[in-house]
């Protein structure tokens, strides 16, 4: 048996009962094969997008749409929730107190006029901080012992707000603490994607698409011996195949052909 695995779910992969049925069907054939799986994960796909525009609508001097957003994604996480984990109470809990937070840090945005930096981070994290739960709920269910962890517990970063770096001795040594003892238990960590803290405990993000960057901020971390990006494309193609239908999948690439591509905007990995 293979020692240690990092699986990675975008947005996509964790947008839909059936997308988030088919996680639970590929992390109960990894922890078949390896000792230890780690579970990244998006938020649920065009969250992140919706808690942004009630920011953003906020700050142009509306104090109602944040609520109407609430209450939106409330459904949508709530409707997984009750095919996938009816039993939970915990995750629904969590994820209320979490849109509460939003209709919160909205209102105080909308008090001052504008959205900091540190604002956007704030709120850009609770995607992430609602969608680990839940599918931490939807394995337990399925039978597979999972744990849902909040990166900001863990990933230590630098006070650059929406473009954070990671401090990764820090990251190492708070790994060890709290991720190898879920690995003790036969658990799966979920952790939040995207997302960290600064020293001082304050939420930062890794930018948008950064979920690939925690993934391998943690491979590092747990000396994981593979990295598996899940995505809903079959591999890094010659082209964006929502633009091009005849696009075609790209069997090897270098290290330095992938970062280019990434640099210049292909959007299949983080730069």
């Amino acid at each position: 048996m293979k020692d240690t695995l990092v699986m990675k779910f975008g947005g996509t992969s964790v947008g839909s009962i059936e997308a988030i049925r088919q996680v639970i069907k590929i992390a109960g054939s990894a922890k078949s094969d390896w000792q230890n799986v780690a579970i990244i994960v998006s938020a649920m796909s065009g969250v992140t997008d919706k808690l942004l525009n009630g920011a953003k609508s906020a700050a142009g001097g509306d104090d109602n749409s944040a609520k109407i957003i609430a209450r939106e994604l409330s459904k949508k996480h709530f409707i997984v929730l009750e095919q996938l984990a009816s039993t939970e109470k915990q995750a629904r809990e969590e994820i209320e107190k979490l849109l509460d937070e939003f209709v919160s840090l909205c209102h105080a945005i909308y008090v001052l006029g504008e959205a900091s930096p540190r604002a956007l981070d704030a709120i850009a994290s609770l995607g992430e901080r609602m969608s680990a739960p839940l599918v931490a709920s939807a394995l337990n269910e399925a039978g597979i012992p999972a744990s849902a962890v909040d990166a900001r517990e863990v990933l230590v970063t630098d006070d650059v707000y929406q473009f954070a770096s990671p401090d990764m001795e820090a990251t190492r040594k708070l790994t060890e603490q709290v991720i190898k003892p879920i690995f003790d238990a036969g658990q799966i960590p979920i952790i939040t994607g995207f997302i960290g803290a600064n020293r001082e405990g304050v939420v930062t993000t890794l930018g948008r698409g950064g979920s690939d960057f925690s993934a391998a901020i943690f491979g590092v971390a747990l000396e994981a011996q593979e990295i598996w990006i899940w995505t809903d494309v079959s591999g890094v193609m010659s082209t964006d195949p929502r633009i091009e239908p005849t696009a075609r999948t790209i069997p090897e690439v270098t290290y330095k052909e992938i970062s280019e591509l990434a640099f210049y905007g292909a959007k299949v990995l983080h730069p």
